[in-house]
């Protein structure tokens, strides 16, 4: 009786195992050991869950499939809006011929959706919450107005819950918390990734919570190896632009501001900025009221 129960336990479990199997979609699995990588990364840089990054991408994407995704890398359904200059294509979803943003590279639409999110004031709640906390993220954004479908959310827990995708919030984002229990806020300029520098930062403490070179985190900013951070200062961790966005076109000069200072502001590499407005590198300082132009 023992010998029999055991081998009924057992199909059982062979059973329900296939059925899980069976369950999962072999394109769905392709595409996550594809893309979870870049997903991790913008986990770490955005505070945005590797889970729900790709369960957006999963859906939005038909798993890279979709006309969008396979024409014009939009593994997101991100719309072109108002601020967006960058290439589009015009494609039918809720109404019809709609633009939406196209680019060079799968990666650069993972990190326009980090921006997307992490620049939407109606997504900033969503910065609150526990970066293991998926059902949290997926509610929220359906609550902020991602997307239409009235099962969003569910859908997205869905996706995580079949693929185990919190596996990979909690091997980065525990790990990350542990080491890092006070991280850095970070925030957008020039669409470029800052974060302000506190007391006691050094280019490694702040190269390693990004994981970003120690070198690079001084060229993005252009520092001196030598320099040590007062705090207050914003620390750029991707390379500054030559101009600044459409809506900065110029800037008055304040009291206490200097050309580094208004390229730091505005994520424009300080020789562009001098180049922008006729002027040398040795250059005294703009005067309190002057117009510096911006691009």
């Amino acid at each position: 009786m023992k010998n029999l129960t055991y081998w009924l336990v057992m199909v059982v479990l062979l059973l329900a195992a296939s059925t899980a199997s069976a369950q999962r979609n072999k394109a769905y699995e392709e595409y996550i050991k594809k893309y979870r990588s870049i997903a991790v990364d913008e986990m770490k840089h955005y505070r945005i869950p590797a889970s729900i990054t790709l369960a957006q991408g999963l859906l939005e994407s038909g798993a890279g499939r979709s006309q969008l995704a396979r024409k014009s890398n939009n593994h997101f359904g991100i719309k072109c809006g108002g601020s967006w200059d960058g290439r589009s294509v015009r494609y039918t979803d809720d109404a019809p011929n709609e633009c939406f943003r196209a680019y060079k590279h799968v990666k650069d639409s993972y990190r326009d959706h980090s921006k997307f999110l992490r620049s939407g004031a109606r997504y900033a709640f969503l910065f609150r919450l526990k970066i293991t906390d998926y059902k949290g993220w997926a509610k929220g954004l359906k609550k902020a107005g991602y997307a239409t479908d009235p099962n969003y959310a569910n859908r997205l827990i869905n996706i995580i819950e079949t693929y185990d995708l919190d596996k990979y919030d909690r091997k980065g984002g525990l790990k990350w918390a542990e080491e890092f229990p006070n991280p850095h806020q970070p925030y957008l300029a020039n669409e470029l990734l800052y974060v302000i520098a506190r007391p006691g930062d050094t280019f490694k403490s702040i190269a390693k919570e990004f994981d970003l070179k120690k070198k690079n985190v001084r060229k993005y900013n252009e520092l001196p190896k030598n320099y040590t951070f007062r705090g207050g200062e914003i620390v750029y961790l991707e390379e500054k632009r030559k101009k600044a966005t459409q809506d900065h076109i110029s800037y008055a000069v304040k009291q206490g501001d200097s050309m580094y200072t208004i390229s730091q502001m505005f994520g424009i590499k300080l020789k562009n900025l001098y180049q922008l407005n006729g002027m040398k590198e040795d250059a005294p300082a703009p005067n309190v009221g002057d117009i510096i132009w911006l691009r």
